[in-house]
């Protein structure tokens, strides 16, 4: 069966496993071992296409939540006009993205692990929150600017905007499995 899988597939197969591993039982208990066996792969397999299990969750997170960030990005360059009429639908975008993808599940990991494999935090903050919040923050100054919203900061408003998105992805994956 390995054998007439196209090599092309074994990168997405790998990312598969090891996401479901990842949200399943978190960083430090995922083995590779594990990851190359529900990918249907060996052990050595994996190290061809990802250098470590660090690397391997990077590439996690690009697929599912660097993703999102690429198209909120995509939307707002693409507006043109009143900005008021884009916030909210980008907001109910990426809230869909938490409840209906492996989003959440991402971000818990890295807030629970991150302290024990600080490399995982600093890359998630430099792909997903560098990214995203400044995005957000230049939607906000250009409301500033066209008069569309009153004079804010830009990062504080952001930053409220944001608190209860996270609260929400908390909610979803420590308080929902236990309630």
């Amino acid at each position: 069966r390995k054998q007439r899988r196209a090599p092309a597939d074994r990168p997405k197969e790998i990312l598969e496993g090891a996401l479901g591993l990842f949200v399943e039982k978190g960083f430090a208990a995922t083995r590779l071992d594990d990851v190359a066996a529900r990918a249907g792969l060996s052990k050595a397999a994996i190290y061809l296409y990802f250098a470590d299990k660090t690397a391997l969750f990077r590439d996690v997170v690009r697929q599912t939540v660097g993703a999102n960030v690429l198209m909120v990005d995509s939307l707002i360059k693409a507006h043109r006009g009143p900005v008021a009429p884009l916030l909210p639908g980008i907001l109910d975008f990426m809230a869909s993205r938490v409840e209906e993808t492996p989003m959440a599940s991402i971000a818990k990991v890295v807030i629970a692990e991150s302290r024990a494999f600080p490399e995982i935090g600093r890359f998630y903050l430099k792909e997903v929150i560098g990214r995203g919040i400044p995005l957000f923050e230049g939607l906000i100054a250009r409301g500033v600017e066209s008069g569309e919203f009153r004079e804010v900061d830009p990062a504080l408003t952001v930053r409220s905007l944001i608190g209860p998105m996270l609260l929400s992805v908390i909610w979803k994956t420590v308080f929902e499995p236990i309630g």
